[in-house]
């Protein structure tokens, strides 16, 4: 059975576009995340603001370049509507070869066709020991 992932979201289908997001940013790949935004999407990533998906590809291959093996896990938080906030948490080590851990949460708004108009994302982040990594 086909769930359908637009709005107005059920449980079942806000868990289930939560899992596709997680799984597609752990692609790693900006040109096929990007396409899961409307062209005139925007986001509000840290300090950083963009719209459309060039600017979110581009954002997103400048942040695989300074965040490397990263691996995400993300947790429905609420959803309603067309609106779903999850939990996130994602590891990744920098070029030194320090790892880090970053956990925040993400607000998205969706389009009657599925695609994320908005993404308002707040990130916390703090070096971690190889020892101390959930994501291995």
């Amino acid at each position: 059975m086909t769930i359908d992932l637009s709005p107005p979201f059920t449980l079942e289908s806000a868990k289930e576009k939560v899992q596709r997001a997680e799984d597609l940013w752990n692609t790693r790949n900006p040109a096929r995340i990007a396409m899961a935004y409307t062209e005139d999407s925007q986001w509000r990533n840290r300090a950083e603001f963009v719209q459309g998906r060039e600017e979110i590809a581009q954002l997103l291959t400048r942040k695989w370049q300074r965040e490397l093996d990263y691996t995400l896990r993300k947790e429905l938080f609420t959803f309603s509507g067309n609106r779903i906030a999850v939990h996130f948490e994602y590891e990744y080590h920098d070029d030194s070869g320090q790892w880090f851990r970053a956990h925040g949460n993400e607000h998205w708004d969706f389009d009657e066709k599925g695609l994320m108009q908005t993404r308002d994302a707040s990130i916390n982040e703090h070096a971690i020991e190889d020892s101390e990594r959930k994501f291995k």
